[in-house]
């Protein structure tokens, strides 16, 4: 299990890195075009402001050329002048080419900011697009790595369940010869011990007390012997039941249930209904369909300490359907225990039977177990 848990959070780190990742280039893509919306619109700005300037220049331009031929004019005709009409053309020319070289100036500042945005747009629209490519190239690891590093998980979870279960199994059969060394030991050896010492008693019963005591002694042995078979036969039935091969699955089962009905009568109510006909299967399927019965039917006694347990038979032309239903206490089917195995052994034979199976529990409401088994190999 400690394996299982450092293989999950090695794969949970590598999903975190692979997500942060992914989340940090996209943070730089925002930015990115944050900044990218930001400088559009500075540029559509200085644009606006150059095309200004254009005019502005355009006229100041004009002026100052009239200016210049004024001072020209002044100049020229130096005599036809006052000192202070000079002075003023002079200034006045000099003021327009002052102004003119200031717009000049701005529109040269203008233009460089304009020019060094366009590259900068440029160079954020690569760097978009790169992030945008690199997100999606991520994202398509990261789905590929959570695909084939939980496929693996699986895998090495599933062999785990495996060899659990192939424990489980081992385990099982252990106790299953103990139980039936215990029932023989229990059962049948008790008693064929107790015949044996009865045997001797009515030789001596007879010599003692005359032939009436000792044919009570025969009747009491005679008890015993009915009794030990009645157990045998019951180990034996447990084992396997001899009604299947002679009978059938349907009749092997409806005395099974009538005798777990009778077992169990003063707690649950069992129940058996049968849709369809009765007809032989092969012997091994018979079986396999017969052990799921009893396991589930076990489990609703044993564990689910149900008041009612239901099992419905559905026969069709090329399959069988098995539900079995009780009102029990239910339980969580998803989460793993060391009953848990029964359930994975049904699921393991259904599977070998190429049928399917399907458990619906409720705590507190219930366990239902749907069966399907195809009767032919079409």
């Amino acid at each position: 299990m400690s394996s299982k848990k450092s293989l999950d959070q090695i794969i949970e780190q590598m999903m975190e890195t692979v997500r942060d990742s992914k989340e940090q280039i996209f943070e730089i893509c925002e930015k990115t075009r944050k900044e990218y919306a930001g400088l559009e619109v500075e540029l559509k700005d200085l644009r606006l402001k150059v095309a200004r300037l254009f005019d502005k220049q355009d006229y100041k331009e004009m002026h100052a050329r009239l200016a210049r031929n004024r001072l020209a004019e002044v100049s020229k005709e130096f005599g036809k002048y006052s000192n202070e009409e000079v002075r003023k053309a002079y200034e006045h020319a000099n003021e327009h080419q002052i102004q003119l070289a200031v717009l000049n100036q701005e529109e040269k500042q203008h233009r460089e900011r304009r020019d060094h945005i366009e590259r900068r747009l440029l160079e954020l629209e690569d760097t978009i697009s790169r992030a945008e490519l690199l997100v999606g190239q991520v994202s398509v690891v990261h789905n590929f790595l959570i695909g084939d590093l939980r496929e693996v998980g699986e895998i090495v979870e599933d062999a785990k369940e495996k060899q659990e279960f192939g424990l489980k199994i081992i385990e099982a059969q252990e106790a299953e010869r103990k139980r039936v060394a215990r029932d023989i030991h229990d059962g049948p050896a008790q008693l064929l011990a107790n015949v044996l010492l009865r045997a001797e008693l009515i030789e001596r019963a007879y010599n003692d007390q005359g032939i009436e005591s000792a044919l009570k002694e025969v009747k009491d042995v005679r008890h015993a012997i009915k009794a030990s078979l009645a157990d045998v036969r019951r180990i034996i039935y447990d084992l396997r039941p001899m009604a299947l091969d002679d009978l059938g699955l349907i009749p092997t089962l409806k005395k099974y249930l009538s005798s777990v009905s009778e077992r169990v009568e003063d707690k649950t109510e069992v129940r058996f209904i049968v849709i369809g006909n009765e007809t032989r299967m092969e012997p091994n399927l018979e079986v396999a369909l017969f052990r799921l019965v009893q396991e589930a039917v076990q489990n609703g006694l044993k564990h689910a300490e149900a008041n009612q347990i239901l099992v419905k038979v559905q026969v069709t032309t090329d399959r069988i359907m098995l539900i079995i239903s009780d009102d029990g206490k239910g339980f969580d089917h998803t989460e793993k225990k060391d009953d848990s195995f029964g359930i994975m052994g049904m699921k393991e034979r259904v599977n070998m039977l190429k049928g399917e199976f399907a458990i619906e529990s409720v705590m507190g409401r219930g366990t239902k177990l749907v069966i399907t088994v195809p009767t032919s190999d079409d």
